[in-house]
């Protein structure tokens, strides 16, 4: 059946209004009842027992807890593993439970509670749990987006893949001690502001940065934040850590979609209101606190997990008097590739494009290190 185009006027049209996904909180016993449900399943036949966290306002094609990012419990029992899987989606990942071990193409590396590691897109991965107790992650990807755009990939089946992959990189490595054809594809100059004309070659011999399995093991993150922690309340950073892996090079990321960053704010600690084009998911590992997102208030606490701030939403965090650590994924990098990262560090500041305004948003780090 032939299908109808439509042109649709939109001349003079107003801007459409931005539909704000709310605030919301799966709390740790949600949580925690869900891994006891799927460590009770018979195990799949590809070893994967999983729940995709769906936020009440999601209509996209798969489950999501924010607009373009899932959020995965993954749950393995004592001597179990999962099946070989290689997508183009990304993730990053942080163990809640237990420990394992993690297979990302040639890299091997164990984990145990609060570690956190990123999974570069088109490595196969797989997950095995050689201890006693369950091993659960909280898996992020952005395999959303890609579902939205129909290009997500998915290979069940990645060692017959790997002879192929094997015989690519031998052809590139090749290539590489040799001349290039993009060699002979001289850019041709338009104007005088930098415009130029490429040839095809560029398209498809694009100079490559190398994308790792990193890992941050809880043990190493630690004993930094105490760094962090002990800033007072005067100063106008966040009190945090990026897990940052040099393959996002400007995009400050843990994978080139999301950063995960680690706080751990002292008591009392309450951030002015703010907003960001990225979206942030909190989880909370230890302490409680509050949020006010959009004018809704919202009380967390330890093990919750938090869709903390909507994109372009206004929301800011305060402690208790324990203060409080938490693991934030956010979208930002895939922000900054798109040149579409707003930030407002407070609502009297203007707004900056991140990544392409000079000099960027200061804080008042160097005034806490003089009076060190």
């Amino acid at each position: 059946m032939e299908q109808q185009i439509k042109l649709v006027d939109v001349s003079g049209a107003p801007v459409r209004e931005q539909a704000f996904w709310p605030t919301v909180v799966l709390p740790r016993a949600a949580i925690e009842a869900e891994i006891e449900r799927l460590a009770s399943l018979p195990r799949p036949v590809n070893g994967r027992r999983a729940a995709s966290i769906n936020h009440p306002m999601n209509t996209g094609p798969v489950p999501s807890f924010a607009p373009g990012i899932d959020v995965h419990i993954e749950v393995l029992k004592p001597g179990e593993k999962t099946a070989p899987l290689m997508r183009n989606s990304s993730r990053v990942d942080m163990c809640i439970r237990g420990h394992g071990v993690v297979t990302i193409g040639q890299t091997q590396f164990k984990v145990e509670k609060f570690d956190v590691w990123n999974t570069p897109s088109m490595e196969p991965f797989s997950y095995r749990n050689e201890s006693t107790d369950l091993f659960v992650r909280l898996s992020y990807s952005n395999a959303p987006l890609l579902e939205k755009l129909e290009v997500h990939y998915n290979d069940l089946h990645p060692a017959s893949s790997m002879k192929d992959v094997a015989t690519l990189e031998t052809t590139e490595a090749s290539a590489k001690t040799g001349p290039r054809a993009r060699d002979m594809a001289k850019p041709i100059p338009v104007g005088s502001d930098g415009a130029q004309m490429l040839g095809y070659e560029w398209l498809v011999d694009i100079d490559a940065v190398k994308s790792k399995a990193l890992h941050w093991p809880w043990k190493d993150i630690a004993p930094h934040l105490e760094n962090v922690y002990g800033l007072d309340k005067a100063y106008t950073g966040r009190h945090l850590y990026v897990l940052y892996n040099p393959a996002t090079e400007r995009r400050i990321g843990t994978s080139h979609s999301f950063f995960a960053t680690i706080a751990k704010l002292p008591p009392g600690k309450v951030d002015k209101p703010h907003r960001h084009s990225s979206v942030a998911i909190n989880y909370i590992m230890w302490g409680h606190g509050k949020s006010v997102v959009n004018g809704q208030k919202i009380e967390w606490e330890e093990g919750d997990l938090h869709f903390s701030a909507p994109g372009w939403s206004v929301h800011n965090h305060g402690s208790r008097d324990q203060g409080f650590v938490a693991l934030t994924i956010q979208d930002h990098p895939l922000h900054i590739a798109m040149e579409s990262l707003l930030w407002q560090e407070t609502l009297k500041d203007p707004i900056h494009k991140l990544g392409s305004d000079d000099g960027g948003i200061q804080t008042n780090l160097f005034n806490h290190l003089k009076a060190a």
